[in-house]
């Protein structure tokens, strides 16, 4: 299995998959402090994991928290879709409807271009407010970075949350890590992390064991409230697109329970 975002090796089965950073190479970190843990701790973050890269802290595997996010906290709610899934969003994006802009690094082989594409289609095709578009100049809302290496094993890293009503600043990917030129395969793991930088944290942020394997590991404390969405199930997804890790060449489109809590935040 593969985790999104600043996915590590775990065993030789299980990989992290990622989300954002925007070096070309491995960064060295700055200190973890008790005021930081601290304050990671009060955005509802597990600290078990958290890691000191450049540009903030690294929790969850794949979510970069900046010092001005820690510094000024969040005003973020739980969606709680079922026992088992769960989705955190934090300052959402906001002035609704809206459209973002994509754009994909050049460096990048022809096949993220399609997969991109393929990404930003699964989006639209929800009829959300918010809308995706792919630019080949300008800035962008959401660029993706491309990267040879951001440590051992990682595919990507995330920007991390909505700030200010804007979403995180994109995501970064590794193609020599992630070794794929299967469009929907990659197309998944762009979906899941443009799907951090609008707000949804893992869907099995209580217990990431259910798609990664291994003892049970809870990313964070849920204290923070919840919204239950009425009409979902009770069990366990193990299809979303938001799970924490997904197998090698696995596609996973939005399912039912996925467009519900897209169509709930937006």
């Amino acid at each position: 299995m593969f985790k999104f975002s600043a996915l590590l090796v775990m065993g030789a089965a299980l990989t992290l998959a990622g989300c954002q950073k925007s070096q070309d190479v491995a960064t060295q970190p700055t200190q973890i402090t008790p005021e930081v843990t601290a304050q990671v701790k009060a955005l509802g973050f597990g600290t078990g994991d958290l890691r000191a890269v450049e540009g903030g802290y690294v929790v969850e595997g794949d979510i970069l928290l900046t010092p001005q996010v820690l510094a000024g906290g969040t005003d973020y709610k739980m969606l709680r879709v079922g026992a088992d899934e769960q989705y955190r969003t934090t300052n959402l994006v906001t002035g609704l409807p809206r459209t973002l802009t994509v754009s994909l690094s050049t460096q990048f082989p022809s096949a993220y271009v399609t997969a991109v594409d393929e990404a930003i289609r699964r989006y639209n095709a929800a009829n959300l407010q918010l809308h995706f578009t792919r630019i080949t100049s300008g800035t962008a809302d959401l660029p993706v970075k491309y990267s040879s290496n951001l440590g051992p094993g990682v595919l990507g890293q995330s920007g991390g949350f909505p700030s200010g009503g804007n979403p995180a600043p994109g995501f970064t990917l590794v193609p020599s890590v992630i070794n794929s030129t299967n469009t929907n395969y990659i197309a998944t793991i762009m979906a899941h992390e443009m799907g951090h930088c609008i707000g949804f944290r893992h869907t099995d942020y209580m217990n990431r064991a259910y798609s990664c394997g291994g003892s049970a590991s809870n990313e964070g404390a849920s204290g923070v409230g919840a919204i239950l969405i009425p009409g979902t199930p009770s069990a366990a997804d193990p299809n979303s697109w938001m799970l924490a890790c997904v197998g090698n060449g696995v596609n996973r489109p939005f399912n039912t329970n996925d467009v519900t809590a897209l169509n709930y935040l937006y």
